[in-house]
């Protein structure tokens, strides 16, 4: 367990020495990009429309049903969670609450605040509701699960809609990979919907999802 939170750690801390915020640099990894900021528009909840595979996250705009959730000011809404670490930013917003606390047991806060540049694919509340409830207190009890588990919805680089929608599978800390896709008009990473996307924090870029995503292995 120790081994697994220390290589969690030390891959974060050697993200941490690049730039504040990336961009796509329009391959499937993005290697180096540049800032990006949340949209401070009122959510919609239709996709944008899609950019090109090099397009910054800064001109896409958040999108998605569960958008109109967030709140419209203060610490939690689109405007404030753009000036806060990702799980700092996470803590303020109510439909993530549930996140937050595995995140919190798992001592990963401190972690995701301060890495430099990341993807994050964020449960919400009602996917965590999906899991029956003894199987989830069991996975909560279980540090060294509830990491492999919370690592494996974070990757390195600010991934953008357009790359999302290109199918290309993306390399998670965790070690495995997830597979977005655009159905129609919704986003999804293994299947699961993105009901709000393009969100942005100070150091990430975060798609809140419909469902708890699992490793292969696990």
């Amino acid at each position: 367990m120790n081994h697994r939170l220390l290589a969690v750690s030390g891959l974060a801390a050697t993200l941490a020495v690049g730039a504040a915020a990336c961009s796509s640099s329009g391959s499937s990894t993005p290697a180096g990009s540049a800032p990006s900021s949340a949209s401070s528009s009122p959510a919609s909840s239709a996709p944008p429309a899609t950019a090109s595979a090099g397009g910054s996250a800064a001109a896409m705009t958040d999108f998605g049903p569960a958008c109109a959730s967030v709140p419209r000011s203060g610490a939690g809404s689109f405007t404030g969670m753009a000036t806060a670490p990702v799980a700092t930013a996470a803590s303020a917003n109510p439909v993530l609450s549930t996140l937050v606390a595995a995140v919190k047991k798992a001592g990963l806060a401190d972690t995701l605040n301060s890495a430099s540049g990341i993807t994050v694919f964020a449960p919400d509340n009602a996917a965590f509701a999906k899991i029956p409830s003894a199987t989830l207190g069991k996975v909560l009890a279980d540090k060294a699960e509830l990491t492999k588990i919370l690592t494996y919805h974070v990757a390195a680089g600010r991934y953008t809609p357009s790359q999302l929608a290109s199918g290309t599978a993306i390399k998670t800390l965790e070690g495995g990979t997830v597979k977005p896709a655009m159905m129609g008009s919704t986003y999804t990473v293994n299947g699961a919907n993105v009901v709000c996307g393009n969100v942005q924090t100070a150091n990430a870029t975060v798609y809140i999802i419909s469902s708890v995503l699992m490793p292969p292995s696990s």
